[in-house]
């Protein structure tokens, strides 16, 4: 059985080809997002306006205060008859009477 070596080397190149076109797409982006090594900023920093970095603590409290929030509009919610925990065939219908009882948006619904 003898080899052709136009076809090996074909085949060879096939494989560097379609390797290579999978590699691509792992580097397209990489160098985005940190500080740049020579100091100039980049595109997503601003170069006049340093931003404000927040602590483990703040953002804690951002957290908390969210949580807070979000527990005081359900009590509201639970108030005016709306019920969470039933399986509810008429579910949208059962929150909107309840959000428009207790006076709260409709929040991210169309």
């Amino acid at each position: 059985m003898t080899s052709n070596p136009a076809k090996k080397l074909t085949v060879l190149f096939a494989t560097a080809a379609l390797t290579i076109g999978l590699a691509s797409p792992v580097f397209a982006q990489s160098g985005g997002g940190g500080p740049s090594t020579d100091g100039t900023p980049d595109a997503t920093q601003s170069a006049t306006t340093p931003k404000p970095k927040t602590t483990k603590a703040d953002r804690k409290a951002a957290r908390k205060q969210a949580r807070a929030k979000k527990n005081a509009e359900l009590k509201k919610l639970e108030d005016a008859g709306y019920q969470p925990s039933q399986n509810d065939p008429n579910y949208p219908t059962n929150l909107q009477n309840a959000q428009k009882k207790a006076g709260i948006g409709a929040g991210a619904s169309q």
